[in-house]
């Protein structure tokens, strides 16, 4: 197997010639030319990058830079701006998290964003790998950065088959081990890049990749197979009911969630608590156990409530099964908790995914497909 210093330079010349062009990346040829990555960037990012999508983040990224150019900008913002600016990436503590990373480094470090690994996870919302990522990106720290993209890279390369995620451990070690003391961002970035163009999940192209003599999967085993995960038991289900209302104006009543728990702070149509109603979701993906019994003594307020069919979102740890019930009111109902939102507005409040599933389904031209996104 080559030395770790001959698996660096290979990678790094690699992604000299191939790396993506990504809106929050400094190239090697802008690094040369004496430009540096911006940690506020590189925060920013990172944070929107978890579990989503390169594609999906740079609308939003931009958005964001557009909005708040500055950690400072992001600390002074409204909290609902912030949660109204991130709806649609999903994981919406992470909005929380980000708000309140933004207060701290502006109130407690002068705006400037600690330059190590210990530093970067002494603030909310940064972790092992957010923290790295930050180090060696932005500081050209010598820190192991582990995403997913790099825990398939480095368990084919090294032939670590213990199942995920008690790997992490031996992947981290494994990756701090060819990680190089000059330039560690470039080679964070060209082992992330790597993952996602050259050694995907399926069919990785290794006669294209720099690494292919030295790695073990390749040589003797079958590189799909890793990184090995652990079965995944199947996800509890709950059920509920949400209640969409429509005054005469076309507006629809909505109100905030709690600031706590899951989609804490976020906005959404009124509805009953989630119950779990069943251990494990059904293999056969059957669907006709939506409607929820009885929910009307639940609504927001009395009305000739009707069906509107159900809806199906599958959260990280449980299946969520809606009833949606609907109503047109000519005279807004006294005493009722949130306020009416003009249906062509509703593109712009902080509406989850599932909520906005379930609008639709009462209304259907409430949510048209977005052209370019």
């Amino acid at each position: 197997m080559p030395p770790s210093p001959a698996i660096a330079t290979a990678l790094l010349a690699w992604y000299d010639r191939h790396h993506r062009s990504l809106p929050w990346r400094v190239s090697p040829a802008e690094q040369a030319a004496g430009v540096r990555a911006d940690p506020y960037r590189v925060w920013l990012s990172e944070v929107m990058l978890q579990q989503t999508t390169v594609q999906a983040v740079k609308p939003y990224f931009d958005a964001f830079l557009t909005r708040w150019p500055r950690v400072e900008d992001l600390a002074a913002a409204e909290t609902e701006s912030v949660m109204k600016a991130w709806a649609g990436l999903g994981y919406y503590a992470r909005a929380r998290n980000l708000k309140k990373c933004a207060e701290v480094v502006a109130a407690d470090h002068g705006g400037r964003f600690p330059d190590t690994v210990e530093g970067l996870k002494a603030l909310p919302g940064i972790g092992d790998y957010t923290a790295a990522a930050i180090a060696a990106i932005a500081f050209n720290r010598q820190a192991a950065v582990l995403d997913g993209n790099v825990e398939r890279v480095i368990s084919r390369l090294r032939l670590i088959d213990q199942p995920l995620p008690g790997a992490k451990t031996v992947m981290r070690a494994a990756v701090a081990e060819i990680t190089p003391a000059d330039r560690p961002g470039d080679f964070a970035q060209a082992m992330m890049d790597l993952g996602a163009t050259i050694c995907t999940p399926k069919r990785p192209a290794c006669a294209l990749c720099p690494l292919s003599d030295a790695c073990l999967a390749r040589a003797g085993d079958d590189p799909e197979r890793f990184p090995v995960k652990a079965r995944k038991s199947a996800k509890p289900v709950r059920i509920g009911a949400a209640f969409v209302a429509v005054d005469g104006d076309g507006a629809v009543l909505l109100r905030k969630r709690p600031d706590r728990g899951l989609l804490g702070g976020m906005t959404e149509v009124p509805g009953t608590d989630w119950r779990v109603v069943e251990a494990e979701a059904p293999d056969d993906g059957a669907r006709d156990d939506v409607l929820v019994d009885a929910p009307f003594p639940a609504a927001p307020f009395p009305a000739d409530w009707e069906p509107a069919g159900g809806i199906v979102h599958v959260f990280t740890h449980f299946e969520l099964r809606l009833s949606v019930y609907r109503v047109r009111i000519d005279v807004h109902p006294a005493g009722v908790e949130g306020w009416w939102e003009p249906v062509e507005n509703l593109s712009g409040e902080a509406l989850p995914t599932v909520m906005k599933k379930a609008i639709a389904a009462a209304i259907p031209t409430a949510f048209p497909p977005r052209r370019g996104r």
